[in-house]
């Protein structure tokens, strides 16, 4: 019974289908017909027009869209948990040229104004300190928050009110959209960029980095080619993001996940270490327990001392679900 990680999930069959009908000759890279469809079904979703690139990783979603909107002298403000400092081995200096992370704090891997701005606010504006020139938030949060619309409105007034850029990294941005239960404008906010993800969500090797402003996305082409990312084929990209949307099965995948993570949730009870409001699930565990939970069959990361991650998928069973909640209460 699989909880580690909704990247072990399968292949939505869907996509595979959609793999299959995108076989034949067409035009290379990204000069294909269902590549060329992805600005126009994006600007549909969101009910603003965007430009859309795809790229076979979150890693790169993250890093080129930040590679765009932040210059090398510059920096990023992010949480100290977020996956561009903590799980991204070193990527954003690397896509970045030397760009710095500059690190804030906040409950549940969330930033709040103030936050940023304790992070920002001790820089001296001169040429001997790096000076910020984005905001990195995560939709859903490392923990597994969603933010609000206003919460993300606050973020983008003080990102405007001091000239910065707003990034959002959006791996699970599904799963953050279905739970808010709004459009997936209110779910994005007033962001320059958007990296949103698909993988972890049944699709296989594409991610999209969705960009409001058409120029950024038209230097952000360079940068892909230069990084190794535009695929010779990438119409077999293009067309598992399109079979994500197509009669939003990417909003129905994330709801059936967040729908098992609630219900391991309610059983957690004071053993629960953050609000379930996505699909990731943080128990407080001793070492004996998560041994115990082992022993019958589950599977999840340790995360922490004392702590257990649970994360659920859109193919996570029922019953499994079920029998983890069990578990955890009889402990």
């Amino acid at each position: 019974m699989q909880f580690l990680s909704d990247n072990a999930a399968a292949v939505h069959p869907a996509v595979w289908d959609a793999l299959k009908a995108a076989d034949g000759p067409d035009s290379p890279y990204d000069g294909d017909a269902l590549s060329a469809a992805l600005d126009g079904r994006f600007s549909e979703l969101f009910g603003k027009p965007c430009t859309v690139l795809w790229v076979a990783t979150g890693t790169a979603a993250n890093c080129l869209a930040l590679a765009t909107i932040v210059q090398p002298h510059g920096g990023v403000v992010c949480h100290q948990e977020a996956h561009i400092e903590v799980d991204e081995g070193g990527a954003p200096g690397f896509y970045l040229h030397g760009a710095k992370l500059m690190l804030a704090g906040g409950q549940s891997a969330k930033l709040t104004p103030a936050a940023i701005l304790a992070a920002i606010d001790p820089i001296r504006d001169d040429v001997h300190q790096v000076q910020p020139h984005a905001i990195a938030i995560t939709q859903a949060s490392e923990y597994g928050c969603s933010y609000r619309p206003d919460e993300i409105a606050a973020i983008a007034d003080l990102a405007r009110d001091r000239g910065l850029a707003l990034h959002m990294d959006g791996a699970r941005f599904a799963n953050a959209a279905a739970f808010l239960g709004c459009a997936p404008a209110e779910a994005a906010g007033p962001v320059d960029t958007l990296s949103f993800g698909f993988i972890k969500n049944g699709a296989m090797s594409a991610e999209a980095i969705v960009f409001f402003d058409a120029g950024a996305a038209d230097v952000a082409r360079y940068r892909r080619k230069r990084a190794g990312h535009l695929q010779s084929k990438g119409r077999y990209l293009a067309a598992q993001l399109l079979a994500m949307l197509d009669g939003d099965l990417w909003l129905d995948n994330a709801r059936h996940a967040n729908s098992a993570a609630q219900e391991i949730g309610l059983a957690c009870a004071e053993r629960l270490m953050h609000p379930v409001e996505a699909n990731e699930v943080f128990v407080r565990c001793s070492a004996a327990e998560r041994e115990a939970l082992r022993a019958q069959g589950f599977g999840f990361y340790d995360w922490g001392d004392g702590a257990a991650r649970f994360v659920t998928a859109w193919n996570t069973r029922a019953e499994d679900a079920s029998a983890l909640a069990q578990a955890i209460g009889n402990l």
